[in-house]
């Protein structure tokens, strides 16, 4: 689904080069959920960017869907979450999620079908004649998600999505987004600085190192696929997975050539 082998990018800035990602060798298999976690500036923004095509690699290969990230954008081959909501406030919700369809020139009726499909798929029937301000910081996030999905992608790229919110309402929408994950099969690409998070999340956990990005260890999980419950995160299991991500997170700060 998506593969990288070598990847570098530098930035040129006025002050020099910033090396942002470096030896990036990564597999991601179609239906993955796979979090990317590590240091503030070490690259996981940068990575899931270039996937996107919003970013251009300055070495190595990358591949999505068997075409080049630019190819897969065009085909609109995923959907991207950003850690704001980014919701419009003088559209509805439902005129918000509706976006991308219009500008895609779906027709009027394709896009109302889609728009309560995805509504549905979040659980905000009957929200889509509200405004953004008159919902919730999680109600609005789950509304960006639907726009995300709104045009059917293989793949969601998600940066931080829930970072801005309280822990109750972050381990709701956890919940919910693996609901969503296992109904719909997509593959996943998450970035997040919490470490329950990406355990209680994931299949697969990219553990990276500081700048210059790299990826010190990639860890499968042991835990079971699909929908989890919370309190799974008491288990050993669990427990073990989180003990050896912070522990790599450690060693990475010591990584060197």
């Amino acid at each position: 689904m998506i593969q990288a082998k070598g990847l570098e990018l530098t930035f040129q800035t006025n002050d020099g080069p910033v090396h942002a990602l470096k030896d990036i060798d990564l597999d991601i298999e179609a239906g993955e959920f796979v979090s990317f976690i590590g240091p503030s500036g070490c690259g996981k923004t940068t990575f899931l960017r270039c996937i996107a095509a919003l970013e251009t690699p300055t070495g190595g290969a990358l591949s999505v869907k068997g075409m080049s990230a630019e190819a897969a954008r065009q085909k609109r081959s995923y959907g991207y979450v950003f850690q704001a909501a980014g919701l419009y406030p003088w559209r509805t919700i439902a005129a918000n999620v509706r976006l991308p369809l219009e500008i895609m020139g779906y027709s009027r009726a394709e896009q109302v079908k889609r728009v309560e499909d995805v509504l549905s798929l979040v659980d905000l029937e009957g929200f889509g004649k509200k405004f953004p301000w008159q919902l919730s910081g999680g109600m609005q996030q789950r509304a960006s998600i639907a726009r995300a999905l709104a045009f059917d992608a293989d793949i969601l790229l998600m940066d931080e999505p829930f970072g801005a919110l309280d822990e109750i309402v972050r381990d709701k929408l956890n919940e919910e987004l693996l609901k969503l994950w296992e109904r719909t099969g997509k593959t996943i690409g998450f970035v997040t600085h919490s470490i329950p998070e990406a355990v209680y999340l994931s299949t697969k956990i990219v553990v990276m190192s500081p700048r210059p990005g790299r990826i010190y260890e990639v860890i499968d999980s042991p835990l079971p696929r699909g929908a989890r419950p919370l309190d799974i995160r008491d288990s050993e299991a669990f427990l073990q997975v989180a003990h050896r991500v912070r522990e790599g997170l450690r060693a990475g700060h010591a990584y060197e050539d």
